[in-house]
């Protein structure tokens, strides 16, 4: 006879999932889903496009957390009819399925609750995303064009718009740099866990002796903020150095020069934009970034002031936080979390949700407090 009994996790998970609705509070979203449906109805929105790309974007947000939220209640409502069935038809296959669906919702209650934990200051801000080769020449300047891939296809795959703001060609294979911002609210929060040194080892594609080659990336994680406009940056400051946008090869695709590069003359920033179709359109952009690094930069100095008049300083910029193995054993591994991935394609093609889950837990680990 069978007795199939998952009452007691089902229970667990409904008392974690009615946490969460706490926290996600439902009511207040449907009330911004409401106020958001009325600007977006408004004619004169897409006179400015940055604010209705804001609007439509935080609408589409509100909308697919309530129908995530209700989904998996529902699924909740839905696994306790399907247990009494298999157990009232006596179906063993019935039962399985009824298995099956416990574990997809653990696993959609565990996502969820991750979302709870982006309580930082500016984890709901869209994101800007730079990537820079580091030490091993071709294959450093590749392994920095498949990571900008990797990024671009992880906020594909979850429908957020993208805007690529400048690009370094290498010489020979991938980029020098890349910069994009990813427009979604919490991308900042989700994508900040990203930040970090990155490794990747593999038979080098570009040398001749088959030896494996070590190769490293960095990628920056800032916020987009609006109270960047609150730095003050004096004009004797900046130098301003205006060129020609170009892409592989050196091929030019512009015939004007309307890139931007400036270069915060007291420490050294340096931004450089080659999107916009107009030079003025660039330096504003630029200047938008440069901004809120200079903010950013501000408030690190101010923590790490505090952290040193409390004995506690913490030199960990620049140590690697995940290593890709290419070769052999084919792994991603995530150093910090020990998250790790037995198949490196699919994460280079933007399956990250793990790390990122895994990062945004170990960041809010109790031995961070």
């Amino acid at each position: 006879m069978l007795e199939l009994d998952l009452s007691a996790d089902i229970q667990a998970l409904r008392t974690t999932f009615d946490n969460i609705r706490e926290v996600v509070d439902v009511d207040a979203l449907r009330a911004d889903v409401e106020r958001l449906e009325q600007e977006a109805a408004d004619p004169g929105l897409w006179g400015d496009q940055e604010n209705a790309q804001k609007v439509t974007s935080a609408l589409s947000h509100a909308k697919a957390q309530i129908k995530k939220v209700e989904g998996v209640g529902s699924r909740l409502d839905d696994l306790e009819v399907m247990v009494d069935l298999a157990n009232e038809m006596e179906d063993e296959d019935a039962a399985e399925e009824a298995r099956a669906e416990l574990a997809a919702l653990g696993t959609a209650v565990s996502d969820l609750e991750v979302q709870t934990l982006l309580d930082g200051e500016y984890d709901e801000r869209a994101a800007v995303m730079t990537i820079r080769s580091g030490a091993g020449g071709d294959d450093a300047t590749d392994f920095a064009e498949m990571l900008m891939r990797m990024y671009l296809r992880w906020a594909e795959r979850h429908g957020y718009p993208v805007k690529v703001m400048d690009m370094s060609y290498a010489e020979g294979a991938g980029i020098k740099s890349a910069t994009f911002e990813i427009t979604a609210p919490y991308a900042y929060g989700v994508l900040s866990v990203e930040a970090g040194t990155h490794r990747l080892a593999r038979i080098s594609p570009f040398g001749s002796a088959d030896k494996r080659q070590t190769s490293f990336a960095a990628v920056e994680v800032i916020p987009v903020m609006e109270e960047a406009k609150e730095v003050d940056i004096p004009e004797n400051d900046i130098r301003v150095d205006v060129f020609r946008s170009s892409g592989p090869g050196g091929q030019s695709v512009n015939t004007t020069d309307s890139a931007v590069r400036l270069t915060h003359l007291p420490t050294g920033l340096v931004v450089s934009m080659q999107n916009e179709k107009s030079q003025i359109q660039n330096r504003a952009a630029a200047m938008r970034v440069l901004q809120t690094r200079l903010l950013l930069l501000q408030k690190e100095q101010e923590a790490a002031k505090k952290k040193e008049l409390a004995g506690t300083i913490t030199a960990s910029w620049g140590d690697q936080m995940r290593s890709y193995f290419l070769y052999g054993q084919q792994l991603v591994k995530d150093l910090r979390t020990g998250h790790e991935v037995g198949n490196p394609a699919t994460v280079f093609d933007g399956d990250l949700d793990g790390f990122i889950n895994a990062g945004i837990r170990w960041r809010k680990r109790p031995s961070d407090d």
